[in-house]
């Protein structure tokens, strides 16, 4: 393969950023991979769309059957998004006998394992660097870099729609739903930002990272999820005055249980660099036997920051195209006969500290009843911040930061202390995580 031909199946930002890297650094890749790679078709709408100039020689075409069925086309660059038509354009491609690159991490994270299975019987690679955190190669560091180490927890900022809306939460003393909307506005968020906002979108990609470092199926079903759309500015500044940031934490931690996968916002120390993190940038801590902790930080979207890790993929499948199916990379890091069917800890065995805000009757006595209440669960306070009621209220906000304590304990002091006449509403519960 002297030469090697590309087709994309779907042309809009991150295809066409791909292919205008490699287009422009044509002489670069050639180097490092002793190859002519050349973009020769895409698949689009409507072949009478707008196209960068650098791209004119592309051939366009609306049928995608012309790229899968094509021998001249060497691999397979998916940048279509969402599960159908994609999957079995891909499995079609790797029947074909194609490597498939593609960006699309909730393709991965739901059809991986049927995926990296049918390219093993065909002898062909799968590569996915830009399904998670854009840009940064954080898939290649945790599968090749510290392939020697033993992962213990990896936490990551992920979704750079939900960073921008907590961030902006704190520093300007706005409100979750005028931020969302700017959002919007800018483009960072969709027109439904339910998969951003909720969680979804993170929880695909910690469904792959959380494979790659602890040679588990992908099990995207079992993450916990949680969204954004519950904090209040109120919370971002008593976590503030605490010493903390509330970030859109994904995180995941193989224990004595099992492994632990989810996704929730968390308070984590300002001192921490992944705590700092803020716009709409992306960020992964990993935490490993021997080298300690990492952290990979960069764009996590974008036309040209994603293209790169396309582009990285597309040379690695090249450089490996001679090679057994055995001698290459795995896709999920390890042998594909030693995934271990790990088992998933509930929720209700999560061990973490915790961030209450109780909004109380202001009188005697009910700090009492909640302590009380919390005691009985054996849930230590570590501090606690008592605000002056509103001059129109008798209610009062408490804001309490707990030791670690499982999460079924902290069910059932939570609604014991929902019960409670003093108490109105619900409690806000966050957790917390030290990340040392």
């Amino acid at each position: 393969m002297n030469r090697v031909n590309v087709g994309f199946l779907g042309f809009g930002t991150v295809g066409q950023g791909a292919a205008k890297v490699l287009v422009r650094n044509a002489l670069e890749i050639n180097r490092r991979t002793g190859r002519d790679i050349s973009v020769k078709s895409a698949v689009v709408r409507n072949t009478s769309r707008t196209i960068e100039p650098e791209l004119k020689d592309v051939a366009l075409t609306t049928d995608p059957q012309e790229i899968i069925n094509d021998p001249d086309i060497h691999v397979v660059v998916e940048a279509m998004g969402g599960d159908e038509p994609a999957r079995s354009l891909l499995l079609q491609a790797v029947a074909n006998g194609k490597h498939v690159v593609t960006a699309n991490k909730a393709l991965i994270a739901v059809y991986g394992n049927e995926l990296f299975e049918a390219a093993r019987e065909h002898g062909v690679s799968v590569a996915f660097e830009a399904a998670v955190a854009g840009g940064i190669p954080v898939i290649k560091s945790i599968r090749e870099g510290l392939a020697g180490n033993r992962i213990q927890w990896l936490a990551g900022i992920i979704n750079g729609t939900s960073n921008f809306i907590l961030t902006e939460m704190r520093d300007k003393q706005r409100d979750f739903n005028d931020v969302l909307e700017e959002a919007q506005a800018l483009g960072y968020a969709e027109a439904d930002p339910t998969f951003d906002v909720e969680g979804i979108d993170a929880a695909h990609k910690l469904t792959i990272l959380a494979s790659i470092a602890f040679g588990v199926p992908l099990k995207f079903d079992a993450v916990y999820t949680e969204g954004i759309s519950h904090i209040t500015q109120a919370d971002t500044a008593y976590a503030q005055e605490l010493g903390y940031r509330i970030k859109h934490l994904g995180y995941a931690s193989h224990t004595d249980n099992g492994i632990e996968l989810r996704v929730h916002p968390a308070l984590i120390p300002e001192r921490r660099l992944i705590a700092n993190v803020d716009g709409v940038m992306n960020a992964v801590l990993v935490q490993a036997d021997a080298v300690g902790p990492t952290m990979y930080y960069g764009a996590g979207a974008g036309a040209e920051p994603t293209g790169s890790s396309v582009v990285a993929d597309i040379m690695d499948v090249v450089r490996l195209d001679s090679a057994s199916v055995d001698n290459r990379v795995p896709s999920l890091a390890f042998q594909h006969d030693a995934l271990s069917d790990t088992r998933i800890v509930s929720k209700a065995e999560f061990e973490t500290s915790f961030y209450l805000r109780i909004l109380v009757e202001d009188k005697p006595g009910v700090m009492a009843d909640v302590s009380r209440i919390l005691g009985d669960e054996k849930i230590s306070i570590e501090a606690i911040i008592q605000k002056e009621p509103d001059a129109d209220s008798a209610r009062v906000p408490v804001i309490l930061l707990t030791r670690k304590i499982v999460e079924g304990a902290m069910d059932r002091a939570i609604a014991g202390i929902e019960a409670l006449d003093s108490v109105e509403g619900n409690v806000t519960r966050i957790r917390v995580e030290s990340l040392a």
